[in-house]
C-alpha cells in the first residue's frame, strides 16, 4: 500500500508541476487541443491535481489507521 501512496503523491506533484508549466505556456501542455488557453489548463490539470490529492489523502488516512 505504501507504493500506491507514493505513486499518488508523485501524480499529484506532477499534475501541479504541469499546471504551473501550462499557465506559462499553455501550448506546451495542451498540444493535442485545437485551442490552447489557460482556462483549459486550469480545468484539466487543476482537476487532476485536486482529484489525485484527495485520493492520496484518503489512501493515506485509511492506510495509517489500519
Amino acid at each position: 500500500m505504501q507504493h500506491v501512496e507514493t505513486l499518488l503523491l508523485f501524480l499529484t506533484i506532477t499534475c501541479v508541476l504541469f499546471l504551473f508549466i501550462g499557465l506559462v505556456k499553455p501550448w506546451a501542455m495542451l498540444w493535442w487541443e485545437d485551442v490552447q488557453n489557460r482556462s483549459k489548463v486550469i480545468r484539466i490539470y487543476g482537476s487532476l491535481s485536486v482529484g489525485c490529492a484527495i485520493v492520496y489523502y484518503i489512501v493515506k488516512t485509511f492506510y495509517h489507521s489500519a
